[in-house]
């Protein structure tokens, strides 16, 4: 399935990168690691386009994610690329950064 023009979601990462199966258990596209890990083996799951079966694929800032429907863009912490009124912008910088790091990143 390629990428739509819909809304897509950034899951920000505060790391050089993160892996496939733990991104979607993070990003609740999978209840479980082992969950994650089954929808990555059936094929659910791709990246930049391409259907991944490596359940631990590191993902980089800018790599693209489609799995159940659900579109993700991994965003090194920090910056957004979301587009959009504030409330969308404020939602990306802060959608997985702990409030107690905010400041930090100011």
């Amino acid at each position: 399935m390629l990428f739509s023009d819909n809304a897509m979601q950034s899951s920000v990462i505060d790391t050089d990168y993160i892996e496939l199966d733990k991104l979607l258990k993070r990003e609740n596209l999978a209840a479980s690691g082992g969950e994650a890990r089954f929808l990555i083996s059936q094929g659910l799951a791709s990246v930049n386009g391409m259907v991944e079966s490596r359940k631990r694929r590191k993902l980089y800032p800018g790599d693209r994610i489609l799995c159940l429907g659900v579109e993700l863009q991994v965003t090194a912490a920090g910056f957004c690329s979301a587009q959009g009124d504030e409330s969308t912008q404020a939602k990306c910088a802060h959608s997985s950064i702990p409030s107690a790091d905010l400041g930090r990143l100011a």
